[in-house]
């Protein structure tokens, strides 16, 4: 095995969603893909099984999940490893910005990261996000609302929107709260 992934493990959880990868490099949260995700990583990349699905950052994961699951947790707190280009993680830190329940355009996402003639690329590195549902990518819409360009399907989209709205049933958190301030 190369010596990057001899730190690496993985744990595959059921979920409402269908089974979800988790991948952790070390003791912190590197990955978590839905089955048949664009974008997913070749197996081999996930390195070896986790020996104890208690371990960090798995045990804290799959109970956090659980309970978003349930609507039970409306914020993940766990530790991540985003592997990407600065560009990258600047969109994925705006992402954990995003209020549970909430959604925001492409556009405005480009305009609150400071880029705001670069919602293509935001989109981009929004679909090349290597921890689903902990870093919310699928509250991102297109300028109409609609739900267009999730990796791991947009019936997985809206049932992930749905899901929070639910849990959120009466409030008014179905679009970007008004005076919403992404700051970095």
């Amino acid at each position: 095995m190369p010596t990057a992934l001899a730190h690496r493990s993985h744990l595959v959880l059921d979920s409402p969603v269908g089974p979800l990868t988790l991948v952790a490099t070390g003791g912190a949260l590197s990955g978590l893909y839905m089955e048949h995700q664009a974008y997913r990583p070749a197996e081999e990349v996930f390195g070896r099984p986790a020996a104890d699905p208690g371990t960090a950052p798995f045990g804290a994961a799959a109970e956090q999940l659980a309970a978003y699951f349930k609507g039970r947790l409306t914020s993940f707190d766990l530790p991540l490893l985003l592997h990407g280009t600065p560009f990258q993680r600047r969109v994925w830190a705006a992402l954990r910005r995003i209020p549970y329940g909430g959604t925001v355009t492409y556009g405005r996402l480009a305009a609150l990261i400071g880029s705001p003639t670069a919602s293509r690329a935001v989109g981009l590195a929004n679909g090349r996000n290597p921890i689903g549902v902990i870093v919310p990518c699928h509250r991102v819409v297109g300028s109409s609302g609609g739900l267009i360009g999730y990796g791991g399907g947009l019936d997985r989209k809206r049932f992930l929107l749905d899901h929070e709205y639910g849990t959120l049933a009466g409030s008014a958190a179905a679009v970007e709260p008004e005076g919403l301030c992404l700051s970095w």
